[in-house]
């Protein structure tokens, strides 16, 4: 059974009619064609699929398209709206994408971090990155754009 959901997307209002219960990353990626967020293992447990849910990371591949009735949910596409967003300038710096796959949903997960903990420790760093699987192992330059964010938007006051 379909119904109709409305929220918002990247500062947009969407309304899609759908079964409540498909996942969230099925109607960013094929209705709304929103390509950013990646389906990686369907379970919950890579964290390729990251969006924020009212500035919360969520992982798109378990959340029901259901529990963004009425909220707000950004997905890399709308993470640098008004330009470039630190997180992903520093990780451009950084160098620390290699294959990029996992990239959208890490850098969705330390930008949940960032909005809650401005000057993470280097363990809340470690401990956001525990969901995300990195197959190419750049962890080390990803924690060097983390930290390089970090310092770019405290002197920004972002």
């Amino acid at each position: 059974m379909t119904q109709t959901i409305e929220f918002s997307v990247n500062g947009a209002p969407s309304v899609v009619t759908a079964d409540p219960g498909t996942p969230l990353i099925f109607v960013l990626r094929n209705d709304l064609k929103l390509k950013g967020t990646r389906f990686g293992c369907g379970a919950g447990v890579c964290g390729c699929c990251t969006v924020l849910l009212d500035g919360r990371g969520v992982q798109s591949c378990n959340t029901p398209v259901s529990a963004a009735q009425g909220r707000e949910v950004t997905t890399i596409e709308g993470l640098g709206k008004a330009g470039t967003h630190p997180l992903q300038q520093a990780f451009v710096e950084e160098q620390a994408g290699q294959c990029g796959y996992c990239l959208t949903g890490i850098v969705m997960g330390a930008a949940a971090l960032l909005a809650r903990t401005p000057s993470p420790t280097e363990a809340e760093i470690r401990s956001e990155l525990d969901i995300h699987l990195c197959r190419c192992g750049a962890y080390d330059r990803i924690l060097r754009a983390i930290r390089r964010a970090t310092e770019m938007m405290s002197r920004r006051g972002a």
